[in-house]
């Protein structure tokens, strides 16, 4: 299997990144962390320490506590590819994580982002 790059990358090193390009839309870093969190199931706490201990996404995303089994209501394509397409597991959580934080930055309501 081949291994994406982004695996490897520190979660804290893309974190300022999705926050960034939520502000820049006006949306919060509380709402980044919403997202982060419904979708893993980290508390605030458990993120923050994921953050400070510069977890790669890999491990980020294998130690998740409890993933939202709501994720797999996530559609669309994200950087030009369809995410309920998307075969390797872990590259599908990654762009579950894309997805909605570019839902957010284009103003969707938090209540549509976290599907039910």
């Amino acid at each position: 299997m081949e291994s994406h790059r982004i695996f490897s990358m520190s979660f804290a090193s893309v974190y300022p990144l999705y926050i960034a390009k939520a502000e820049k839309k006006g949306r919060t870093k509380a709402e980044v962390d919403a997202i982060i969190c419904w979708l893993f199931g980290y508390s605030q706490q458990e993120l923050a320490s994921q953050v400070a201990k510069g977890t790669d996404f890999e491990t980020f995303i294998k130690e998740s506590p409890h993933p939202n089994p709501s994720r797999a209501n996530i559609k669309g394509v994200i950087c030009g590819i369809r995410v309920e397409e998307i075969e390797d597991p872990l590259m599908k959580e990654i762009r579950y994580l894309d997805k909605l934080i570019d839902e957010l930055a284009k103003g969707k309501a938090m209540d549509k982002i976290l599907r039910p």
